[in-house]
C-alpha cells in the first residue's frame, strides 16, 4: 500500500473504504483519522503515534495534499462513517466488537442503537470513556485481551485514544479505530452536515456557519491549502 510523508505525517492513499477495508483485515493495526490540523500542528509525539499506524484521509485538506503529490484518486474517508462501514462489512460473519468511549447514556445508546441496526451484531463488552484511574485502564486493557474483540473502537479523542488503543494492541492484535466524538454524531447528540456540504467538501464550511467561533482553525485551513499550493507540505 502507497503513502506518504505531509510534514512528517505518515498519511495512506486508500482510494476507496473498500480498500482501506482490504488492508486492515490483511494487516491488523490502529486507524487513525487525518486532516490538514493534524498535519501542520503536527508534534514528535503525534507524528510518532501515526506513523506507527495507519493515518487515513479524514479531511479534504489532507485529500488535496495528497493530490499535490501525485496521488490522484485518493478519497475523503470520514471517520464517522468509516466505523459503521467496517461494522457492515463484518457483523454478519461473526466478528465480534468492543466499544469504549462517551459519557454513560451516549455509549449506552450507541449500543441500542447498532443493535437495532445491525441485527445480530456480537458486542462482547462497552464501557464509557470516563477512565479515571491506572487500575481502571489496565483491567479495560486486560478485559480486551481476554475477550479477543475482532474489532475495537475506542471515542476519547486524540491523542488520549491512539496511546490507549497501542496498549491493548500489545495485547491483542485486532483491528482498531479511534472515534473522537462520532458516537455522539451517531446517536443524534452532535449534528453532522447536512449530505449536499459533505458531498462538496464543504463540511468545515457548514461547520464554521453554525459555530463562528471556529474561525480561528478555519484560518489555520487556508495556511495549510497555501503551503500546499506552495509545495512545502
Amino acid at each position: 500500500m502507497q503513502n506518504v510523508y505531509l510534514n512528517g505525517v505518515r498519511v495512506y492513499a486508500f482510494v476507496s473504504h473498500e480498500e482501506l477495508l482490504d488492508h486492515v483485515e490483511r494487516e491488523k493495526g490502529i486507524l487513525v483519522a487525518i486532516n490538514a490540523e493534524k498535519i501542520l500542528h503536527a508534534t514528535d509525539q503525534t507524528r510518532g503515534i501515526i506513523n506507527r499506524n495507519i493515518g487515513y484521509c479524514d479531511g479534504i485538506g489532507a485529500v488535496m495534499a495528497m493530490k499535490k503529490k501525485g496521488y490522484k484518486e485518493v478519497v475523503k474517508i470520514p471517520g464517522c462513517e468509516l466505523w459503521l462501514k467496517i461494522i457492515a462489512s463484518l457483523y454478519q460473519s461473526d466478528k465480534t466488537f468492543y466499544l469504549v468511549g462517551g459519557k454513560q447514556e451516549v455509549i449506552e445508546a450507541t449500543v441500542n442503537k447498532l443493535k437495532a441496526e445491525f441485527e445480530g451484531i456480537r458486542i462482547v463488552a462497552y464501557r464509557n470513556g470516563y477512565i479515571q484511574t491506572e487500575e481502571e485502564r489496565r483491567n479495560l486493557i486486560e478485559d480486551v485481551a481476554v475477550k479477543k474483540p475482532d474489532v475495537v473502537f475506542v471515542a476519547m479523542g486524540s491523542p488520549k485514544q491512539e496511546l490507549l488503543m497501542e496498549e491493548m494492541l500489545e495485547r491483542h492484535p485486532a483491528i482498531y479505530q479511534g472515534l473522537g466524538g462520532s458516537f455522539d454524531v451517531y446517536t443524534g447528540n452532535v449534528k453532522r452536515a447536512p449530505k449536499w456540504w459533505v458531498d462538496h467538501g464543504l463540511e468545515w464550511a457548514y461547520r464554521l456557519v453554525k459555530q463562528p467561533s471556529r474561525i480561528k482553525r478555519q484560518i489555520y485551513l487556508v495556511k495549510f491549502l497555501v503551503l500546499v499550493k506552495l509545495g512545502r507540505i
